[in-house]
C-alpha cells in the first residue's frame, strides 16, 4: 500500500478521524468502475470502501498535485454548498484557485469571459455536481481528481477517490488529509509532528451556527468586561494594618482567657451583717432630724 512505502502509510490516528467522520459510508447505489473499491455490502444495502484502497489514492493524488510547480495551476471546484469551505481552506493552504459555488460556462474554453482560467490539473468535490467542469476539463485535455462516491461516474476522471463525498464531516477530512499530504510532500509540515491546522477548519458551517457562536462569544465578552469595570473598595486599609489589627485582637483575646476573675468576687467567708449594719449606723451628734428641731 503507498508503494510500500512506510511513510505513507496511514497512522492509527488517521484511521479512527476516517472511521469516526464515516469515510468509508457509500451508498445503496454503486457504479461498475467503482466496484473495486468496494469491500462489502451491508445487509441494509450499504456499501463499504475499503479504507487501504482509499488512503492509497488519496497518497496517489497528492504526489501528483505536488509535481506542480506553481501551486495557483491547481483549480479547485466545489458546487455543493457542503465542501466550499474545505476548498477555500485548501487553496489558503497550499496555494491553489478556489472556484467555490456556480460554475460559469465557458471557464476553461472562452477567452472572453472575465473569470477565464488555464490550469494544469482539476480537483472537483463531487463528479455529479461538477459535471460541467469536468466537460470542459475534456476538451482542453486537463486531467482530473475527483472524490468519488459509490455511484459516482467516471467519466473523464482520471484519478478517483473512492469516499463518501456526501457527509459534511467526511468531505472535509477528505480534503484535510490532502492538503496535509501536499505540505508534508513539498516540506512545508514535518511528519514527525503533528499538524496544527484542525480538521474542523475545513468542515462545513450554516450560518445559523456561526450566528449563534458570534453571539455566545460577544455574550463572553461583555460579561468578562463588566466583571473588569467593577470598581474596588477605595477606603479600603492596606492588608499591612489589617494583619496589625488582628494580633492586636488574637493578643488581647489571649490576655483575657488568662486573666484569674475570681479575684474580682468578693469572698464568701464575709460577714453579710457587719456589712449592712455599717450601712445603717446611727449618725453622728447633731445631725438627722433631731438637729434640725
Amino acid at each position: 500500500m503507498s508503494g510500500n512505502s512506510d511513510i505513507l502509510a496511514p497512522t492509527e490516528d488517521d484511521i479512527s478521524k476516517m472511521l469516526m467522520a464515516k469515510v468509508h459510508i457509500g451508498t445503496k447505489n454503486v457504479d461498475h468502475q467503482m466496484q473495486q473499491y468496494v469491500y462489502k455490502r451491508r445487509s441494509d444495502g450499504i456499501f463499504i470502501f475499503n479504507l487501504h484502497k482509499v488512503w492509497e489514492k488519496l497518497m496517489l493524488a497528492a504526489r501528483v498535485l505536488v509535481t506542480i510547480e506553481n501551486p495557483a495551476d491547481v483549480c479547485v471546484i466545489s458546487g455543493r454548498e457542503f465542501g466550499q469551505r474545505a476548498i477555500l481552506k485548501y487553496a489558503a493552504h497550499t496555494g491553489a484557485t478556489p472556484v467555490a459555488g456556480r460554475w460559469t460556462p465557458g471557464t476553461f474554453t472562452n477567452q472572453i469571459t472575465r473569470a477565464f482560467k488555464e490550469p494544469r490539473i482539476l480537483v472537483v468535490t463531487d463528479p455529479r455536481t461538477d459535471f460541467q467542469a469536468i466537460i470542459e476539463s475534456s476538451y482542453v485535455n486537463l486531467p482530473v481528481i475527483a472524490f468519488c462516491d459509490s455511484d459516482s461516474p467516471l467519466r473523464h476522471v482520471d484519478i478517483a477517490i473512492p469516499c463518501n463525498n456526501k457527509s459534511v464531516n467526511s468531505i472535509g477530512l477528505m480534503w484535510w488529509f490532502l492538503a496535509r499530504e501536499v505540505l508534508r510532500l513539498r516540506g512545508t509540515v514535518s511528519r514527525q509532528q503533528p499538524w496544527e491546522i484542525m480538521p474542523d477548519l475545513y468542515f462545513y458551517r450554516s450560518q445559523e451556527d456561526q450566528e449563534k457562536e458570534d453571539e455566545e462569544a460577544v455574550e463572553a465578552q461583555l460579561k468578562a468586561n463588566a466583571f473588569d469595570s467593577q470598581p474596588a473598595f477605595e477606603n479600603q486599609p492596606p492588608a499591612e494594618e489589617i494583619a496589625d489589627d488582628n494580633a492586636d485582637w488574637a493578643s488581647m483575646s489571649n490576655a483575657a482567657a488568662g486573666q484569674d476573675w475570681s479575684a474580682s468576687v468578693p469572698s464568701a467567708t464575709a460577714d453579710p451583717a457587719a456589712e449592712w449594719g455599717a450601712a445603717d449606723a446611727a449618725p453622728a451628734a447633731g445631725e438627722g432630724w433631731g438637729a434640725a428641731q
